[in-house]
């Protein structure tokens, strides 16, 4: 998934910014998706990780790769049959298996592996996917900004549905979750925008 926010801003409609981030983020702020933070906690196996361990995880509400970081340490040890020195075995086996983990060193080639993950949304419009490199990119928040009916709203709801149509289109083939603080989301707009996909708008909605 994407994280877009729409801003009002006395400057032009074409001023747009991807902002990199860190994987682990504090509570108050936008977590964005990584790819490897969603592992399935059942990966931790392969690391050598107890069946029995990750069973108590899932107990406890810890399903993803990504969860065990966002615990803290003293959370993992109040899991019963949990000692130091288990959560610290499971903690660095969930860092070998998440290539995003703050707390490890990178190389070139691992981020540049990790960037062959990141996927490119398109925007409707061939010249802004243009000026974006693509579209807009996975594993980032963008912004936008413009001033008052420059099509900020437009481009949301737009991105909502090319979010869902296949990569091979352009899109994610993922689902999307829009976030309206000013209620300003239209279904009838996404339901023209999946018109012009060929797509069913109820499934979109």
């Amino acid at each position: 998934p994407i994280h877009l926010s729409r801003v009002s801003h006395r400057s032009n409609m074409s001023s747009a910014k991807q902002k990199s981030h860190p994987a682990h983020v504090a509570s108050e702020e936008l977590a964005t998706e990584v790819v490897d933070t969603f592992l399935n906690i059942g990966e931790l196996s392969n690391a050598g990780v107890n069946v029995a361990d990750i069973d108590k995880l899932r107990q406890a509400g810890i399903h993803t790769i990504g969860s065990i970081f966002q615990r803290p340490t003293k959370a993992l040890l109040e899991i019963r049959g949990f000692s130091d020195a288990k959560v610290s075995k499971i903690l660095d086996a969930a860092r070998k298996l998440d290539s995003n983990s703050s707390s490890s060193f990178k190389t070139g080639l691992d981020v540049r592996d990790r960037r062959k993950n990141v996927i490119h949304i398109t925007t409707g419009a061939k010249s802004v996917d243009a000026i974006l490199g693509g579209g807009i990119e996975t594993g980032s928040i963008s912004e936008f900004y413009g001033e008052f009916r420059t099509g900020k709203t437009q481009l949301m709801h737009t991105l909502a549905v090319t979010t869902q149509i296949d990569r091979q289109s352009g899109g994610g083939a993922g689902r999307v979750v829009y976030i309206d603080t000013e209620n300003n989301f239209r279904p009838e707009r996404c339901t023209a925008v999946a018109g012009r996909y060929g797509l069913d708008s109820d499934e979109v909605l």
